[in-house]
């Protein structure tokens, strides 16, 4: 099976743009408060448009109104939502989108026990953070705890980086792996290279 890429922290047209042409699935807007990657509605329209067909546009939520989340839903055009915070199912659905559920990974001791609690989410992302904090930390987490069985797709993130990514999805085999500080050089500063290698490295593993 082929592991999907997602690069997340976009706050550059070419940084998209390039991810898009080196076989990226996936970019990622982050809306959350207090994030280094933080973008606005209007940068992140011009991010989303200029993206090819097939690849997806996720906008990253942390613990926000649902106002301000439907606002950002309606300036920009996103393919899918990502819930980091403590959201409940029921809000993660008001928005008529499909979504991915973020595990803290350092507070969940039962990942299929949480993911429980989300029936509709489409796939879960597991995240080396505590509840309610942002990730795009750069740490890793124990990779077995990935390997629960569950019923929907896992989205393996967490200190990813070309160095390790093969590792990861030759032990792990998540649906897709997600990167954000291991591919830059500085917070949303995306290096055209790691994301080349990263990629590279990924479909090494994966096949």
């Amino acid at each position: 099976m082929r592991t999907r890429i997602k690069f997340c922290g976009m706050t550059r047209v070419d940084d998209a743009l390039a991810a898009a042409r080196l076989g990226a699935d996936a970019i990622g807007l982050i809306f959350a408060h207090g994030s280094p990657r933080r973008i606005g509605a209007d940068a992140a329209e011009c991010i989303a448009r200029a993206m090819p067909p097939f690849v997806s546009r996720v906008g990253l939520f942390l613990d926000q109104h649902a106002d301000e989340v439907a606002r950002t839903i309606n300036a920009v055009a996103l393919d899918l939502l990502q819930f980091h915070g403590r959201e409940e199912a029921a809000f993660c659905r008001m928005f008529g989108k499909p979504y991915i559920k973020v595990v803290p990974m350092l507070d969940v001791d039962d990942v299929a026990a949480f993911a429980a609690g989300y029936p509709d989410a489409t796939g879960f992302l597991l995240d080396s953070h505590r509840a309610g904090a942002a990730g795009g930390t750069g740490q890793t987490f124990d990779w077995t705890r990935a390997m629960a069985a569950l019923d929907r797709p896992i989205l393996l993130a967490g200190g990813l980086n070309p160095q390790n990514v093969h590792a990861a999805v030759t032990r792990v085999k998540p649906w897709a792996v997600d990167a954000s500080s291991g591919i830059e050089t500085s917070p949303g500063i995306k290096d055209h290279a790691r994301m080349r290698v990263f990629i590279d490295e990924v479909r090494r593993g994966s096949g």
